[in-house]
Order: C-alpha cells, then structure tokens, then sequence
C-alpha cells in the first residue's frame, strides 16, 4: 500500500524563486539562505519519493475573488506555470498524478471534508518555489521535476480561512486516504509558506524570530499544541501573512505518530532572517 514517509515544510517566498531564476543565488545576502537547503537537496535525492502532495496557497493566478475554494485539489496530469506579472517562472509544468489524487479526494470527501476537485489550473511561485529549493534549478524545455506532484491549494489570503485544528485533522484524513491506495508507492507531503510576514499596512516588515522558533518546537514535538493556536495570535505575533503556517499543520497530521505511531525523526531543521522583509523555515520530518 501506499505510505507517507515524510513531510517537509518550507517557506516559499517570491523573492527566492527571483534569485534563482536571475542567478543571485551566490551573492552575500542570498547565500545563507541558500546554503539552508543544501542538507535538503541532498536528502530528497537520497529519499526520493514516487509522488509529493505539495500544500500551498495560490496567490490570485489560478483563483480570485471570483471564486475562493477553502481547499482545492488538483487531479489533473499536468500544471502550467503560472505568470505572476512578469512572465512563467523558467522552470518546467508540473506534472501530476491523477490516480492518486482522485483517490485522496474520493476518501477525503467521505470523511467529510469538502474539497473542490480542479482539473485545470496555473500553479505559481506557492509551489514551485519550494520544488526549486528541494530540487535546485531545473532546465524549463528539458528539464522535468524529479516526480509527479499533487497540488493542494488552501485559501489563507481571504477571511475566513480554515482553523489550524481544521488543517491538522485534514492532514490526517489525508493519510488515511494515502494509506488506502492500492499500490506500493513513496509518498510526501509538504506543508509551505510562512514564515512570520506583513506586506502591507504600518506593521508591513514584522518578523517574529521568537513566535516562529516557539512554532518549530510545537510543530515537531507537540503538534496539537501548534494546532491549537488561534486565528488572532498569527495575526498579532507573525503578522497578516503569519497564517499561512496552518498548511504546515496539515502536513503534520498526515504523520504517523498523530494516529499513535512514533514520534518523527528530525532530519533537518532551519531558520533564516530576512529573505526579502520575510522569515524563512525548513523542517524535514521523518517516519519511523
């Protein structure tokens, strides 16, 4: 059967994929953000999964205020690279894995969670950002991702926006449906975005060094308590943007120790200030 072997959580900040695709990535204000990844590029070859189940949030490309799904599932085979203003990030389309995920939406549904099912759409910098930073620069015409990858969309840009207990028992359901795939694959689930952040408004710059590292430790080692914070203290401590971090929490529940399992093996943990007026995270849990 299928089994999800590990999570990984990143931020996935515009900014990073600019440094990438303009070839800043060596310069002295990107290289310890950089160099934060180098442990997980090397990881994710040596543990290479069959399949990722990538949570994000799309930023106004593939959805807008015409239409705001809470939760979106893509079970399309393939996803064009969104333009963002200024062209499709030079990476290659996404491919995806259909199978798998109408099977997750058929078993998440039926326990009754509500996904809108998408078999059309962009995918922006939310997800490939943290594919570039996972897998480095791939050639756009070429190249291809090393593996099919699922898109979960979560609104956190307009209220209201799920709980972050609604994102942790989501994650479990969604184990539970990977679990019940009939067929012996590797699967991930990556939980992005965040950290602390505030584009807009008099505090736009916040960042919260102490929330977010009091964040990591509850996410690794009591991850009801990080479920358990709510809506008002991302906005008062991490800022506007903070709530993005309850997707992470969806990869966290997918994880065998939720569902009385043993606790995860942190195999890396990381934390970088500023990446364009935005913290960065990184955390790779494995099952065991």
């Amino acid at each position: 059967m299928a089994k999800i072997t590990a999570s990984v959580f990143t931020s996935h900040v515009p900014a990073i994929g600019a440094a990438m695709d303009l070839g800043k990535t060596h310069e002295d204000y990107w290289k310890p953000v950089f160099a934060g990844y180098e442990f997980g590029k090397q990881w994710v070859k040596d543990n290479k999964p069959d399949v990722i189940f990538l949570v994000y949030n799309d930023h106004a490309t593939a959805f807008s205020l015409d239409l705001i799904p809470t939760f979106a599932i893509g079970t399309a085979a393939d996803y064009e690279v969104a333009d963002e203003g200024f062209g499709p990030r030079p990476v290659p389309k996404v491919i995806g894995h259909p199978d798998l995920a109408a099977h997750i939406a058929q078993s998440v549904i039926q326990q009754d969670f509500d996904l809108t099912i998408v078999n059309k759409m962009a995918v922006d910098h939310g997800l490939t950002v943290p594919l570039s930073l996972m897998f480095g620069e791939q050639d756009p015409v070429k190249g291809a991702w090393p593996c099919p990858v699922i898109p979960f969309a979560v609104n956190v840009v307009q209220y209201p926006v799920p709980s972050g207990r609604r994102c942790y028992n989501l994650g479990q359901a969604i184990r539970k449906a990977v679990e019940s795939y009939d067929e012996d694959i590797n699967v991930h689930i990556w939980g992005t975005g965040g950290m602390s952040h505030q584009l807009q408004g008099p505090r736009a710059g916040l960042i919260n060094k102490e929330f977010d590292n009091a964040f990591l430790d509850k996410l690794i080692s009591d991850p009801d308590a990080a479920a358990s914070i709510p809506h008002i203290d991302y906005v008062r401590e991490a800022g506007s943007e903070g709530i993005e971090l309850v997707m992470w929490l969806i990869a966290r529940g997918a994880m065998a120790d939720v569902a009385g399992g043993k606790p995860p093996k942190l195999a890396h943990r990381f934390y970088h200030v500023p990446a364009s007026n935005t913290a960065v995270g990184h955390l790779i849990l494995e099952n065991t």
